[in-house]
Formats: C-alpha cells, sequence, structure tokens
C-alpha cells in the first residue's frame, strides 16, 4: 500500500518544488473557469483565460465578515452562488479564536478530493517514504478530531470541524488504516470521548497518531494510566510517528519526548484548517513547510503594511520575499475568493516555496508598537521553559496599558499552565522570556531599552486546568478549539486569571 500511495503523490511534490508558478497559474484557470457562471462569477467576468493581474484588479480582498452575505446563500441551500452546483451538504465550522462567532465555510466536493484528501495522501505518501523502516501502514493510524451535528443553516446539512467532516467521508481504504471507528471518534462529549476512545486504542498495534497536540496529551496520558504503564512506548512498542498541527510544538515537544521516549519516534507537522490544507513537512528536523501548490488552492500574500488598508493589495506568489510576514489570502474550490483567512506566514525558502506561521493578523501584541507575533512567543516560551526544566502546556498574554494620570509604564502580562511541577524560579523564566523576546524582535527590544516604555514582563502561574476550564466556558470542548495566546485586548486573560484564583480558594 505504501507504493502505492507513493506512486503519484512523490512525482505531484516534485512537481510542486520545481514548477511552482506554473501549478498555480493551472490552479487559477480550473477555478476561474469552473466558477464563470456563478453568480459571483458573473459579476466579476471570470473565464479561465482571465490573466491573474485582471483577476488581481477585478476582484476584492474580503475577510470572513464581507463575504459572509454570500456564504450564507450557499449555507442556507442556494446553488452556484460561489461555486457552480447544489449547495454542499457538508459545512466546516472554525473554533473562532478571534471572536466568539464561528464561521462556517461550505465544504464542496471538490474541495474535499483537490485539497483535502489529496494533500492527506501525499502527507502519508511522504511519511511512508521518509521512515521505510516503521512500517507505519502496518499498524492503525490514531486520529483524534472533532465532531459534527446538525448546521444552523438548515436540517438537510451537517456543520463541525473540518477533521470530523473528512473522517465521516473518507474513502474505505484509508478508513481502513484509522482508529478509532467513527461512532467513537465523533462523540461531541470530549472527556467521555478520551476515556472511550482510550479504552478502544489500548491492544491496538498504533503506529501514527494525529492530531493537535494540546488534546493528544489528554489521551496519550490516559492510555498510560490505564495500561498501568511508564509510558506509551511500551504499549504501543510500534509507534513510530506524530502529525500534528493547529498549535506550534514547540512548546509540547519535551512532554511527548518524555510521554513517549522512543528513539525511533518522529514528528511531522501540517498546516490546515477550515479553508483549506495549506503546508506540510516534507524535510524531517527542518521548521519550515512546503506550500502546497497543486492542491485547489490559488495563493496570494498580503503584506504586513497592507493589514489594516481599506483596499489591501496583495502580491502574488512570484513576488514574495524571504523575511516578512505575509497575511494569506486564498482562492479555493469551495468558492472562497480573495479570502483572507487570518494567518500570517514567513518564507524561509524561495525554491521551493517553504514557509513558517509567524500567527494570525489579529492575534498579535502591538499595544505599543512591539510588534510581537505568535512566532516570537512561543520561542520565548519554549527557551524560558527548557531554561527552568518545566513544561508549558498553555500560555496567554495581553498588553499592561499606561495607567492615566499615573507614572506606571506598559507592558506584557502573561499567564502560564504547566504539565508538571511549576519552575522553581519564576522570576529565571521572566528573565528568560524576557531576553528572548529581545533577541527575537528588535521593535519589542527597543521598547524595553531601559524600561521606558515597556517595563519587564509579569508572569502568572496558574493552576492545572485553568486553561481547559476557560475552554469549557467557550462551548464543547476538542476540536480545533483553543485559546488565543495573544491579544491586544484583555479579556481573555482576565477571565484566565479569574478562573485561576478560583480554583486555588
Amino acid at each position: 500500500m505504501a507504493a502505492a500511495t507513493q506512486l503519484s503523490s512523490l512525482p505531484r511534490l516534485a512537481r510542486v518544488r520545481q514548477q511552482p508558478h506554473e501549478l498555480q497559474a493551472t490552479v487559477l484557470r480550473y477555478l476561474l473557469g469552473r466558477a464563470k457562471d456563478t453568480s459571483w462569477g458573473r459579476r466579476y467576468g471570470y473565464a479561465a483565460g482571465l490573466p491573474a493581474q485582471e483577476f488581481d484588479a477585478r476582484v476584492p480582498v474580503s475577510t470572513y465578515e464581507q463575504l459572509y452575505p454570500e456564504l450564507e446563500k450557499a449555507l442556507r441551500g442556494q446553488p452556484d452562488v460561489l461555486w457552480p452546483g447544489p449547495a454542499p451538504q457538508w459545512q466546516a465550522k472554525s473554533s473562532g479564536t478571534t471572536n466568539a462567532r464561528s464561521k462556517f465555510i461550505p465544504l464542496t466536493t471538490e474541495a474535499l478530493h483537490d485539497n483535502h484528501y489529496r494533500a492527506g495522501r501525499d502527507m502519508l505518501a511522504l511519511s511512508t517514504h521518509l521512515y521505510p523502516a516503521q512500517r507505519l501502514l502496518q499498524g492503525k493510524t490514531l486520529s483524534l478530531g472533532g465532531t459534527h451535528g446538525p448546521s444552523p443553516f438548515g436540517p438537510a446539512a451537517r456543520a463541525g470541524d473540518v477533521s470530523a467532516l473528512i473522517m465521516q467521508s473518507l474513502p474505505g481504504w484509508a478508513e481502513y488504516l484509522r482508529t478509532p471507528p467513527l461512532p467513537l471518534a465523533l462523540l461531541d462529549e470530549w472527556e467521555e470521548k478520551i476515556d472511550r476512545i482510550a479504552h478502544h486504542v489500548l491492544r491496538q498495534d498504533v503506529r501514527v497518531l494525529a492530531g493537535v497536540p494540546t488534546w493528544m496529551v489528554v489521551l496519550l496520558r490516559r492510555v498510560v494510566a490505564l495500561a498501568g504503564a511508564q509510558h506509551v512506548a511500551e504499549v504501543w512498542p510500534h509507534l513510530g510517528l506524530f502529525l500534528h498541527g493547529a498549535v506550534a510544538f514547540g512548546p509540547y515537544r519535551e512532554l511527548f519526548q518524555q510521554l513517549i521516549p522512543s528513539v525511533h519516534m518522529r514528528y511531522l507537522e501540517i498546516y490546515n484548517a477550515s479553508e483549506g490544507y495549506f503546508a506540510l513537512q516534507d524535510e524531517p528536523g527542518a521548521p519550515d513547510l512546503l506550500l502546497l501548490l497543486d492542491h485547489g488552492i490559488y495563493y496570494e500574500f498580503l503584506p504586513a503594511a497592507e493589514f489594516d488598508s481599506p483596499s489591501p493589495r496583495p502580491v502574488p506568489l512570484e513576488a514574495v520575499e524571504i523575511g516578512p510576514s505575509y497575511a494569506l489570502v486564498i482562492s479555493t474550490s469551495a468558492g472562497l475568493w480573495r479570502y483572507l483567512v487570518g494567518d500570517t506566514v514567513r518564507f524561509t525558502s524561495l525554491r521551493p516555496y517553504r514557509v513558517r506561521i509567524t500567527g494570525r493578523t489579529k492575534h498579535f501584541l502591538n499595544a505599543f508598537g512591539e510588534e510581537v507575533v505568535i512566532e516570537n512567543a512561543e520561542a520565548a516560551i519554549t527557551a524560558a521553559a527548557q531554561a527552568t526544566g518545566v513544561q508549558v502546556r498553555d500560555f496567554t498574554a495581553a498588553p499592561i496599558y499606561f495607567a492615566a494620570g499615573a507614572t506606571s509604564r506598559g507592558g506584557h502580562e502573561w499567564a502560564v499552565e504547566c504539565a508538571g511541577p511549576p519552575p522553581a524560579a519564576l522570576g529565571r523564566f521572566a528573565e528568560v522570556l524576557d531576553y528572548t523576546l529581545r533577541q527575537l524582535n528588535s521593535d519589542y527590544d527597543a521598547k524595553r531599552h531601559r524600561d521606558l516604555a515597556l517595563g519587564p514582563p509579569r508572569v502568572h502561574l496558574v493552576p492545572t486546568g485553568t486553561f481547559e476550564a476557560w475552554l469549557r466556558r467557550q462551548g464543547p470542548l476538542g476540536g480545533q478549539r483553543k485559546v488565543p495566546r495573544l491579544s491586544n485586548t484583555r479579556e481573555v486573560l482576565e477571565a484566565v486569571l479569574v478562573l485561576a484564583r478560583q480554583h486555588t480558594l
């Protein structure tokens, strides 16, 4: 089976590396040709031969909120709105990490097959190619995803985490490789799901893990406890790979190495979301991800200077540079046209095109012009954890604003939850956090110079379970739901600190 999956996938990935611009031109022609007779396509004069420059000039960049009037028509069942054909019966629901309202994205048949399934098959082929000695396909892949339910837009459709919708629709050969069975995988009560899955997979030959690190940790600990084992490798001796995504893996790496102390264990990152499967790690040991350019998505990139522009002007793939952060702009076979995803990436290579995820356009600290992005924060937290010998499970940070009429300085306040014992020297943790941010971010360093604009970071250690308690209050646990790690408002931080105080009473 490994050879069969590699037959088409490995040559395709080679073309992605070698012919990026030709592939993207083909994708754009396909998308425009397919959508030319939709109401959106007629509005903007779509045609298969429409040049990219003309597409750029005619079609506006849209946020979810701006595109929502058209999306809602499709979600409520109207055909031929943004993509041809009947309205899709699957709707991917995002976690709504930057505001309370969830996003609903139509998941068309083409988006499933041209993007999600194709990229998943390529990741599987790449994994077996990179690690043939692991014999990954001779055992089970334990995939931990979300759930789905009736759509709020009509009884005929189902809405939920994209992971659940994909699992529900997998081809037979892929479902054969996967565990647990769908009735367990799609349970909506997360605590029951963890317990029942742990019991089910305890005696299976699990060789691959796939999911979000935050929740995979919870499941693995439950498995170890049920088995009466010291670590996961005693339960699954052939376990060889974890395919992870959704959150940065750096803060979790040491924790996973303790849970799975096997010299044969490997880790590969994927970059997917409700809107699409964008990139994968094709070079073990390198932290950047290969942008998937032959998978039904046409990419553009919005420079940071344009983030707040009323008429943003993205640049095409061939105009990007190594170093700066860009916001991801996509056009897809789900009917998303020049859609601003909200994620930011930084190119590390142009031959081939590889990226690192740096954060979100609305998910950063910039109350004082310091422009701290997720990439900075996660690297600093990882350095502080390593320096003090702790494992950080989660964190969030927000500004300390200048007090009116006072001599106080601005600053950053952090709430940090550890997976084990907290650092013995909290001051040392804060010092390394601050030092690393200053090394990584010149704007932050300038504001911290002599404490003139920003004071040292204020760090609170919160009890185990605090962030999970916060998540409970936002809705059902699991899936893609996660804590916003950086925010320019204090709502999340204040709520977390209140829960921490209640937890210690």
